[in-house]
């Protein structure tokens, strides 16, 4: 949450790590994070389909049909990402709003429900379970839980998008509490409605996990039980109590699983602000960046989208099988972000603020780096070492990709990506052209340890490329001080200019035709 203040121009742990801890570990929180999101479009499809099929107490449904109802969530999601409607997210936060009263009306039939009666018939255990097992199973179930933090990470990405005023609890509090000026300022600015976005998902997430445990434990259902998901048997029971609770139940349901299928949106939406940011650096290839008029970048989200479907297939539309691999990277980017904290800290600050912040971003760093850990052994079992596996594999293909010829990056492709084709203008634009111009500089030096490696060999190669244009301090970069700062590849582009070429740009990199036209200066 502190990070916000520092990074405000969006990108999150990405962008922190390649200020202060280099490209290499950029490189590889990005891809973490896009395997993170593209999970989340897994997971939050298959568990609106369980939401779904418990209208029917038809959980245990041949696998194919969790498959194809899954897929087909995703495809529609995917549909209204390419559209880009911008008055989605009104709909989401009314449902949102209807789902919460809902909530609450069914908490009131839960405590109105004898448990006598309403309880599911009690099994007894096959096997005792030992202290030991007891506390590995505590352990899995609190890595788990704590996938939750994934959604700091989200908005830390995606902070360039909030627009810069106080919300009108803070207007207030600085005019008629200005004791609490302290807190005003950490919850003012658009960093300050990241923040309340933040804290209310803590909020809402310790909340519903303690509710949805309290009444698991006391009804004695859980996922499967009665051919229904935990939530579809509280809420058969809850609103069981009350008048008109058939209709209730399945207008709860039915909310769940749309919901459930809007979280998926956020995954595609991360996506695209990743994507164009990795083809720029050049981790991914030119071809997949293609911004649309409506300004969804439509090539990373269909590619999403196919990704999400075949992993759906691969566990069999299976929630519980997807679960292990969901969440587990996020940590590693979390833990980037706290070290990135650290040296910003001791940079920029002096005496006590210096010590006890480095020695607090030092714990968060630490903490997020024993969770990562713990997420791959509590999930061991699970599958947790094909996740090890798979990141690995991950990370290489990425350098893979770099470190080829579809990985060089020069100012004038830099500047293409970045100004025509991905449209970013301002600070943001500028902190990516730095971002990518360090990541070429990073690929020189790899390229140039591997000739060496090689010379040891006697293989000798003259080198292909020279050095890359010198990317400078970050500070000397990007003005973010002043957002009227000219690109930082302005300079070379003047006295370098392009050739003319027969037939114009491609269409990709042409202004949309429902943007108005930039004015003359």
């Amino acid at each position: 949450m502190y990070s916000l203040g520092v990074f405000n121009e969006g990108g999150g742990s990405f962008t922190a790590a390649m200020r202060y801890l280099g490209p290499s570990l950029s490189l590889i929180v990005a891809v973490v994070l896009i395997q993170d999101y593209v999970f989340t479009i897994v997971v939050s499809t298959l568990s609106g389909v369980d939401q779904l099929l418990s209208l029917r107490d038809a959980t245990g449904i041949p696998w194919f049909w969790h498959f194809l109802i899954g897929a087909g969530l995703a495809s529609v999601t995917w549909w209204l990402t390419i559209r880009g409607r911008g008055e989605s997210a009104q709909i989401v936060f009314t449902l949102l709003g209807v789902f919460i009263l809902l909530t609450i009306t069914m908490a009131i039939g839960l405590f109105m429900a004898n448990p006598l009666e309403a309880a599911s018939k009690t099994v007894e255990p096959v096997q005792t379970v030992t202290i030991s097992q007891a506390l590995y199973h505590m352990l899995t179930a609190s890595m788990k839980g704590l996938v939750a933090l994934s959604g700091l990470e989200a908005m830390s990405n995606g902070i360039q998008f909030v627009i810069d005023e106080d919300v009108r609890l803070v207007k207030w509090g600085k005019k008629n509490l200005s004791r609490l000026n302290k807190l005003w300022k950490f919850y003012s600015g658009k960093s300050g409605i990241g923040r309340f976005v933040q804290t209310s998902f803590l909020f809402y997430g310790g909340l519903t996990t303690l509710f949805l445990t309290y009444f698991s434990i006391r009804f004695n259902v859980f996922d499967g039980t009665n051919g229904r998901s935990l939530v579809g048997n509280l809420s058969f029971i809850g609103f069981g109590e009350l008048p008109g609770g058939t209709i209730l139940f399945w207008a709860y349901q039915i909310l769940a699983v749309i919901l459930l299928a809007a979280a998926s949106m956020t995954a595609y939406q991360d996506l695209q602000a990743m994507a164009w940011r990795n083809v720029a650096i050049g981790e991914i290839p030119e071809i997949v960046v293609y911004r649309n008029p409506k300004g969804t970048f439509t090539r990373p989200v269909t590619a999403a989208l196919l990704a999400a479907i075949l992993i759906q297939f691969l566990v069999r539309g299976r929630v519980s099988l997807a679960i292990p691999f969901y969440g587990v990277g996020v940590f590693l980017p979390i833990m980037a972000m706290g070290l990135a904290i650290r040296q910003h800290i001791l940079k920029t600050t002096t005496g006590r603020a210096r010590t006890w912040g480095s020695l607090g971003a030092s714990m968060a760093a630490a903490l997020a780096g024993l969770v990562f850990v713990g997420q791959i052994v509590g999930k061991w079992a699970e599958g947790g070492w094909v996740v090890l596996i798979s990141l690995s594999m991950l990370v290489l293909i990425a350098h893979a990709i770099l470190l080829s010829p579809a990985g060089y990056r020069d100012p004038r492709q830099i500047h293409r990506i970045i100004r025509e084709k991905s449209r970013v203008e301002g600070p943001m634009g500028n902190i990516v052209e730095w971002q990518s111009l360090r990541t070429q500089e990073y690929r020189y030096r790899l390229l140039i340890g591997i000739s060496r490696f090689a010379e040891l060999f006697g293989v000798r190669r003259p080198a292909r490329f020279e050095p890359p244009a010198p990317a400078g301090e970050y500070d000397e970069a990007i003005h973010s001080d002043h957002p009227d700062t000219p690109s930082l590849l302005e300079q070379y582009l003047k006295d370098n200019p392009e050739e003319p070429r027969l037939g114009g740009k491609p269409k990709e990199t042409a202004i949309g035709v429902d943007e108005p036209p930039k004015p003359k200066k």
